[in-house]
C-alpha cells in the first residue's frame, strides 16, 4: 500500500483497476466524467474502455461483458441513469456472473444538472444494492467490496457518489499494482433458462430477488461501514441521537468533534437498508436527526422502522423541515442543524470587512465560440417571424442568454427535436427550429430525426457540430474520429447519416461567414417537411486561436451593436470606448462582420 492525493472519482477509479476490472464503459456526465477518463489513463492494456454513444449501450454493453463472467463498470450522473433505466430494470431479473458496477454520480444543488434526482430512489426501484461513500477513501475501498457482493449475489451493484466526494481531493491508501487482483473472465456459456428473459423466469427470480434482499439487509447490519458511534462522556445521558449517510457523515463528525460526539450511526448502504443495525441504534433514543443529500431517504427508512418495531422515537430530517429538502448539505449547515438540535450555542462566522462584492459573472458562451455565431445567424434571418427555437442539454444551452435569447425550451438530451415537433402540429403557422450538438446527436437525437421524417413533420434541425463534447470536458464521440483509448477510427459523418435517413435538404455551412449563413437558414427555412443545418466549426478550447480583433477607435461610432448584439465577453468597453480584450479575443471575426462601419479589424479573416 502507499498513499497518493487524489481526486475522489480518481480514487474510484484505481480502486475499479485495483479490482481487476476488465470492460468499463459510461458517458460523459459532471460530476463522474473523470473515473472513466482515469482509468483510461492508468488501463492495464487487457482493460477494455469506451465512451459508449449514450448510457444505455453503456449498460448493456457492460452487461454483455459481465455475461460473460468479465468485471464490468459503468459510469454516468443522475440523470443519465434515466437513460439507462430500460436495461436496468430488466437487468436486475436476469442478474450477472462477472462483478457489474453502475457508478451513478448525484449532483446536489444542482451545480451542473437539469435535476436533482437521488439515485438511492432507483436502488429501491430496481431491487439493486447500493453502496454510499462518504469520503475518496472510502470510495477507494467499496468499489473493491462492490464487486465482491455482486458476484456473490449475482447482480448489479450501484455505487452512488455526491459532488463533493467525486470531485473533492484527499490523501489516499492505495494498492501497489503488485496487489491488484487479477481477473480472468469464465466467457460467455449458453443457457438460455438463464440469460432470456420470460414472464415466468421474472417470476421465479422476482422471489429469490426479495429473499437476496432481506439476507443482504441483515448482512448489511454487520458490515463495517455501517456503524453506530457511541456517544462520549457529555452526551452519554442525552437521549438524541444522529443518523447520517455520505458526505454527510464527513461534515457530521467534523462537528461532533467539536461539540463531543453524540450517539450517532452512519448508514453507508441505503439499499438494501441495515434494519437490526438501526434498531440497535433507536433503543433508548427519544429523538433523532437525519443528515442526507438529497431526499429523505434514511429518514423514511427509520419512520418506518420506528413503526414496525413500536419505537416511540420522533424522525427529524426534511420531513418534517428541521433540515432542507432541497440543494446540497455544506459543512456550515450541518454545523448549524447538530448545533440546533443539541440545544448548542450556534458557531459565530468570522465577519469579514472591506471585502469588495463579487463581480457579476452570469455563465455566458465563450469569447469566439461557434455556437454564438449560428444562433445569432438564425436569429437575424429568421427576423420578424414566428418562430420557436428549442434547444438541448450542452455548452449551447448558453444561448438562452440576453443578448441572443435563442433557447426557448430546454428538457433533456435530445428532446429539443420532439418538443419542436409537438408545437409544430398545434402552430403549424411556427416556424420550428431544433438545436442540438455533434455528441447528443449520437446519443439521443437521431430517433427524434427519424421520428419526424417518418411522420412528416414540418421543422428545422440545427446541428451545432464544434468537433468535440464540449460541456464535460472535450471528450470524443463518433464524430471525432478517435476513441477515449488513443484509437483512430472512422468518423461517423452527420450529413450522411441524416440524408440516410430521408432528410432530403441537408447544408453544411461555417457559422463564422456570418453572409453565408445567414442565406442558408433562410433557404432551408422556407422548404416544407424536414430540413437540417449543420454550422460546422471547432470548438475555440480544441482549436489555435488566431490574431485578436481590435478596434479602429477613429472609425467606431459607439453604436455599441457589437455589444448589443453578440454578447461576446471579450468585446468591452474602456472609458466610453468600446474595446476588445486581446487575452480573451480569439479572432473568430464575427464582430468586424456586423459592423456597420467596419471598425473592427484584424483576426482570421483579417490577416
Amino acid at each position: 500500500m502507499h498513499k497518493e492525493f487524489l481526486m475522489g472519482n480518481a480514487a474510484i477509479a484505481l480502486g475499479a483497476v485495483a479490482s481487476g476490472v476488465n470492460v468499463v464503459a459510461g458517458y460523459p456526465g459532471t460530476p463522474s466524467t473523470e473515473v472513466l477518463e482515469t482509468i483510461a489513463k492508468h488501463r492495464p492494456d487487457d482493460v477494455y474502455v469506451e465512451w459508449s454513444v449514450n448510457e444505455k449501450a453503456a449498460m448493456e454493453l457492460a452487461a454483455g461483458a459481465s455475461y460473460s463472467g468479465a468485471r464490468t463498470l459503468v459510469t454516468m450522473k443522475q440523470v443519465g441513469l434515466n437513460v439507462a433505466s430500460d436495461p436496468l430494470m430488466s437487468l436486475e431479473y436476469i442478474g450477472v456472473k462477472g462483478g457489474m458496477v453502475i457508478l451513478v454520480a448525484d449532483d446536489p444543488g444542482p451545480i451542473s444538472s437539469q435535476t436533482e434526482q437521488d439515485t438511492r430512489h432507483f436502488a429501491a426501484f430496481s431491487k439493486l444494492p447500493c453502496f454510499d461513500p462518504s469520503s475518496a477513501q472510502e470510495a477507494y475501498e467499496m468499489i473493491q467490496e462492490a464487486y465482491e457482493y455482486s458476484e456473490k449475489y449475482n447482480t448489479p451493484v450501484f455505487l452512488r457518489p455526491t459532488t463533493r466526494v467525486c470531485h473533492g481531493y484527499a490523501s489516499v491508501s492505495v494498492k501497489d499494482p503488485e496487489e491488484y487482483t487479477v481477473h480472468t473472465p469464465e466467457g460467455f456459456v449458453k443457457d438460455s433458462k438463464r440469460w432470456v428473459i420470460f414472464p415466468r423466469l421474472s417470476y421465479q427470480n422476482h422471489q429469490k430477488i426479495e429473499a437476496r434482499n432481506v439476507e443482504l439487509a441483515d448482512m448489511f447490519s454487520s458490515y463495517e461501514k455501517n456503524k453506530i458511534y457511541p456517544a462520549c462522556d457529555a452526551f452519554a445521558d442525552s437521549r438524541k441521537g444522529i443518523v447520517s449517510g455520505g458526505i454527510s457523515f464527513t461534515y457530521a463528525m467534523e462537528t461532533l468533534i467539536e461539540t463531543g460526539m453524540v450517539r450517532h450511526l452512519k448508514i453507508s448502504t441505503p439499499h438494501p437498508f441495515p434494519e437490526k443495525l438501526a434498531v440497535q441504534f433507536l433503543d433508548g433514543l427519544d429523538e433523532v436527526l437525519c443528515l442526507e443529500e438529497l431526499d429523505p431517504v434514511i429518514e423514511r427508512e427509520l419512520t418506518y422502522i420506528c413503526g414496525k418495531y413500536h419505537l416511540p422515537v420522533k424522525i427529524l430530517g426534511k420531513l418534517t423541515h428541521n433540515t432542507a429538502n432541497a440543494g446540497e448539505n455544506t459543512r456550515d449547515s450541518v454545523d448549524t442543524y447538530i448545533r440546533t438540535f443539541l440545544d448548542l450555542p450556534l458557531k459565530e462566522q468570522p465577519k469579514l470587512t472591506d471585502v469588495p462584492p463579487l463581480p457579476v459573472r452570469p455563465p455566458v458562451l465563450c469569447a469566439g465560440c461557434p455556437h454564438r455565431a449560428s444562433f445569432y445567424a438564425v436569429k437575424k434571418a429568421m427576423q420578424g417571424r414566428k418562430t420557436i427555437f428549442c434547444g438541448d442539454i450542452g455548452c449551447y444551452t448558453l444561448g438562452n442568454a440576453s443578448p441572443l435569447d435563442m433557447v426557448d425550451t430546454c428538457l433533456c438530451m435530445g428532446a429539443g427535436l420532439n418538443i419542436a415537433q409537438g408545437v409544430e402540429k398545434i402552430e403549424p403557422d411556427t416556424a420550428c427550429f431544433a438545436f442540438v450538438g455533434d455528441s447528443t446527436f449520437f446519443a439521443s437525437a437521431i430517433t427524434g430525426v427519424v421520428n419526424a421524417v417518418y411522420n412528416q413533420a414540418n421543422m428545422t434541425l440545427v446541428v451545432l457540430d464544434n468537433s468535440t463534447t464540449a460541456m464535460t470536458g472535450h471528450q470524443p464521440h463518433p464524430g471525432t474520429g478517435r476513441t477515449v483509448m488513443g484509437e483512430i477510427v472512422q468518423k461517423i459523418n452527420i450529413e450522411q447519416v441524416l440524408r440516410g435517413i430521408g432528410v432530403q435538404d441537408v447544408e453544411t455551412v461555417n457559422p463564422l461567414d456570418h453572409e453565408a449563413a445567414v442565406s442558408c437558414v433562410k433557404e432551408l427555412a422556407d422548404k416544407p417537411g424536414v430540413k437540417a443545418i449543420i454550422f460546422k466549426s471547432p470548438c475555440i478550447a480544441v482549436t489555435k486561436p488566431g490574431t485578436p480583433m481590435h478596434v479602429d477607435i477613429s472609425s467606431c461610432i459607439h453604436c455599441k451593436k457589437c455589444i448589443r448584439e453578440l454578447g461576446c465577453p471579450a468585446i468591452i468597453t474602456e472609458d466610453g470606448n468600446v474595446s476588445i480584450d486581446s487575452s480573451m479575443c480569439t479572432g473568430c471575426g464575427l464582430c468586424s462582420q456586423i459592423c456597420p462601419v467596419h471598425a473592427i479589424k484584424g483576426g482570421k479573416q483579417h490577416d
